[in-house]
This record gives C-alpha cells, structure tokens and sequence, in this order.
C-alpha cells in the first residue's frame, strides 16, 4: 500500500486502516484496478480518508450529497455507503471514461441506485441546482484552480448543518515549505489561495485535518 498520508510511512499506514473501518473486498478491488492506471491512481483518495469520510456521512443523517470530481468511484462509493435511507449523491466529472470504471463497483455494492452523475463542466452544474433540497455534504476533489467557483456554488445551498470537505489541502506538505516555488507548481498557489481565503471567510468555520493529503472540514458560521 502506497502512503498518501503526509509523515506516514507504509508501515503506519496499513496499521491505521486494519484498526480502523477497513477496506472490504468491493472497495479494495477498485482500489487495485484503479492502481493499474499507474500514475493517474495517485486521484484516488486514500482508504482511511475513504473511511473517516463514510463515518462522516452517516454521523450527519445525509440526505443530499454532492461530490465535484469522481475519478474512478472509491470516494463516492465511500459516501454512498453512509447516506440515509433515501439519500442521493450528485456526481459532477468531466470523464465518463474514469467513471464507468466505478460503476461496476457502485452495482455490486448496492448503492447505484443512490448515485446520480452528471459528465460536464461542474461549476455548470452546480450553478444549475435548486436551492432545495439544500447540500448536506459536498467533497471537493477537482481542479484546484477552480476551487473557489465549487466553494461558492455550494456554500450558497449549503444546509445549516452541512459540510463541506476540501480535498488536498496539504498538497504534500508544500503548502508550508517556504521553499516550494509556485511558479513551478500552478495547482500550489491556487490551493495556498484558496486555504488563505477560506481561513478569511467569515461565513465560514473550519479546521484542517491531516488526513492523507489533507482534508479541510468547513461549516456555516452561523450554525
């Protein structure tokens, strides 16, 4: 198992997910067909983030959750496996390609019926939504550039009780190396704007977790 956790060593990894939900044979199949894309699996969240994240889900009685990049499944199957009885997930992605891979995955585990996907533009998408049913839970997973459009489209149908998960925030670390150029890496100085502007939203509370490559937990203020 390869550590996506920043500071984790395999060792420390494979011991967190074996005392924690772990991973059933479902899940971990599509983790293993996900790896043979090679460099692309690197996508794919890791599997205690995939845990804490059903954990989550169930924790907060969700109804209606929205999730803005899918890649190969594993994280909307993760947040499937939480909803309440009669809850949906929205599925925003631009590649049927990587989806159809999960698909599969979503039948054999019972929750296809709860995942709707939309293939286009998700800031299109999402400015498309009715304000009712509000958002209980969004995940954030996409283009890091484009991360404020999906924070706001979101933020605005957000349920007084939902939450919004940032994916990457920690984006290996280099967001406090004072030696990482962002000149070199466009996605770092558009997730240190993004964490700067968040953390400076008054509408807004939240708490960074380091958990994989860090994950940002974020509420209406006025809960």
């Amino acid at each position: 198992m390869t550590p996506k956790g920043i500071g984790l060593n395999a060792n420390v990894q494979e011991y967190l997910v074996a005392h924690g939900a772990g991973i059933d044979p479902i899940a971990q199949e599509l983790i293993d067909v996900t790896a043979d894309l090679g460099g692309f699996s690197q996508m794919q969240i890791a599997p205690e983030q995939a845990a804490f994240m059903t954990l989550l889900t169930r924790l907060l009685d969700v109804r209606f959750a929205v999730e803005v990049g899918t890649f190969t499944g594993f994280s909307a199957l993760s947040i499937a496996r939480g909803l309440a009885p009669g809850g949906r997930l929205l599925c925003c992605d631009v590649s049927d390609e990587w989806v159809s891979i999960g698909r599969p995955f979503w039948d054999r585990a019972g929750v296809a019926d709860r995942i709707e996907v939309v293939i286009a533009p998700a800031a299109e998408t999402l400015a498309d939504l009715p304000s009712d049913p509000p958002i209980d839970l969004a995940f954030i997973d996409a283009d890091k550039g484009s991360y404020p459009i999906y924070y706001e489209e979101i933020l605005r149908r957000l349920s007084p009780r939902g939450i919004i998960l940032v994916d990457n925030v920690l984006w290996g670390g280099r967001v406090a190396d004072p030696a990482a150029d962002p000149a070199q890496d466009h996605s770092l100085a558009d997730i240190r704007a993004f964490n700067a502007s968040v953390v400076a939203d008054p509408r807004t509370t939240q708490v960074m977790l380091p958990i994989a490559d860090g994950l940002s937990l974020i509420t209406r203020s006025d809960l």
